[in-house]
């Protein structure tokens, strides 16, 4: 009889401060008014796109038990020594991954994975290398044009005193944080017009995230992305769209955070994800194309998502490459999963087996 794997789990629950320290959310009674998560002695508000792998979570370990797999959880908090522990302990046979940071870092996303990769444990998604990498925007973007690929001309801002913009460079620019994910510090404000609203911008950058600034020529057009599942022949799912086309016309079309995480606010409740997007069929095939060679040129494995602006010319540009992007039941991959043709359940069983091939 074939032995039933154990599949463990794993993911940083997220924190805030609060008046008796930090707590997890979870554990913590958290209230949501529509706008903000509430505690009620709570210092800073938390991310509340962290607060998303909680229910990723929860639907990864039901689709675990429908597919006959014995899971469990482990909460990676910072103590090292204790997730060291519980994989000796423990011995999953195989990794499901979802730690994004260790003690609120999020570049120690990377040596999580590099500890089960010391240890000899498989596990989902892409190696450290690729984790590393795709944290930082800049370096993502050189790679891509060192191969040709489309993505809008930038240009990385290290001082908030020296904003010396690259003569390339063409308004409108959009700012954004280089080193963060989850649309965490985008907002309609972003887009900037002339120089004294760039120096404005930037300010912000370094003052709310204390890390340099990534400027780009912003491109106005549709956004689309593109779901990609495998390793040896990679299946390159339908492409999906943002529709944005009910958004107020004092907001930009882009995907900011309260477009992903705010529920109740305009740009939340009027963008929303459409797949397949309708694309002629040239079209498709080329941002296809594009996608997976992407995926292959960063080194994702298992699972990752591509993200597009198509501008009003009908030109494509790779934004960012996303390994181990979210995969909640209700998420946008999944979305695309779907309109492939699985069920939540298969599409969780085929990253499973993606991670398994890589056993001695």
């Amino acid at each position: 009889m074939r032995k039933k794997l154990t599949v463990a789990v794993i993911y940083n629950e997220p924190t805030c401060e609060t008046k008796s320290g930090r707590k997890f959310i979870s554990e913590a009674g958290v209230l949501q008014d529509g706008s903000k998560l509430i505690l009620p002695d709570i210092d800073v508000l938390t991310d509340l796109s962290e607060v998303g792998v909680l229910e990723e979570r929860e639907d990864i370990v039901r689709a675990l038990q429908a597919l006959g797999y014995k899971s469990m959880l482990f909460n990676v908090d910072g103590d090292i020594q204790r997730f060291v522990g519980f994989l000796k302990d423990e011995e999953p046979d195989v990794i499901f991954n979802l730690c994004e940071s260790v003690g609120n870092a999020s570049i120690h996303e990377m040596h999580a994975v590099g500890i089960y990769e010391l240890m000899g444990i498989p596990y989902t998604g892409s190696d450290p290398l690729t984790l590393g990498l795709a944290l930082n925007k800049s370096r993502v973007k050189e790679i891509l044009l060192y191969h040709g690929m489309p993505t809008p001309r930038f240009q990385v801002i290290k001082s908030p005193m020296r904003i010396n913009l690259d003569e390339s460079l063409h308004f409108p620019l959009i700012v954004k944080p280089s080193r963060e994910d989850a649309s965490l510090g985008i907002d309609s404000k972003s887009v900037v017009y002339n120089i004294d609203e760039l120096k404005k911008r930037v300010r912000y950058i370094f003052r709310q995230f204390d890390q340099p600034a990534l400027v780009e020529e912003y491109i106005d057009g549709r956004e689309l992305n593109v779901g990609i599942l495998g390793n040896r022949r990679p299946t390159v799912f339908p492409i999906s769209e943002i529709d944005m086309s009910t958004l107020p016309k004092e907001y930009h079309r882009i995907i900011s955070y309260n477009a992903k995480w705010m529920k109740g606010t305009a740009e939340f409740e009027h963008t929303r994800g459409v797949c397949p997007a309708p694309l002629p069929q040239e079209m498709e095939t080329k941002i296809k194309d594009l996608a997976l060679r992407a995926y292959q040129i960063l080194g994702c494995r298992d699972y990752a998502r591509v993200d597009f602006r198509l501008s009003k010319d009908h030109e494509p540009y790779i934004l960012e490459v996303n390994p181990n992007p979210d995969i909640s039941d209700d998420a946008g991959f999944a979305r695309s999963a779907q309109t492939y043709g699985y069920k939540f359940e298969e599409l969780i069983g085929k990253i499973i087996e993606c991670a398994l091939e890589r056993l001695p």
